[in-house]
């Protein structure tokens, strides 16, 4: 089977629940990310919880990366670098349960974009609307990171297999 041109070259997705502190992370970032423009064929989406609302997006996308909170055991603030087959995911039981992984297992093989993931370390979960200090001094430098894959996606020198980067922004 041909694959067919994927209409939209690098996805950024803004993960999480804004509505519990340091888990809205991910939206915060794309938030940032939007002030400034982006080069074309990049599309960004807050996405939040809904992922299965973005179904459509990831199909047209040859590379996506979703930022998103990442519970990795570093200082609160880390922020990680890695490609989704290096994440340690479980399989949902449900569809309460769908994040990103169970999203793209429900998709064909063949239309699944490469997705890195960017995940910053969270001080703390729980209700409220703002970031702790320690993630909303790591937002700036995750933004960094995230323009720095862009580039290397447009330039195709490395594609999503980006290997791990662990770092204290």
């Amino acid at each position: 089977m041909t694959r067919m041109k994927k209409q939209i070259e690098v996805l950024i997705l803004g993960l999480g629940n804004e509505l519990l502190t340091d888990d809205g992370v991910g939206v915060h970032v794309v938030r940032m990310l939007q002030k400034e423009p982006l080069a074309e064929g990049v599309l960004v989406a807050e996405v939040g919880t809904g992922i299965l609302h973005a179904q459509h997006l990831l199909e047209q996308a040859a590379h996506v990366i979703a930022v998103d909170a990442v519970r990795a055991g570093d200082e609160p603030g880390t922020v990680y670098r890695f490609d989704i087959d290096q994440a340690h995911l479980n399989r949902p039981a449900t569809l309460h349960e769908l994040g990103i992984v169970g999203l793209l297992w429900l998709m064909p093989e063949q239309d699944r974009p490469q997705v890195a993931i960017l995940g910053v370390e969270p001080d703390k979960i729980d209700y409220g609307m703002d970031l702790s200090a320690s993630v909303q001094a790591a937002v700036p430098g995750a933004v960094r990171t995230v323009r720095e894959m862009i580039t290397e996606l447009l330039s195709h020198r490395t594609g999503c297999r980006v290997g791990l980067l662990k770092n204290r922004l």
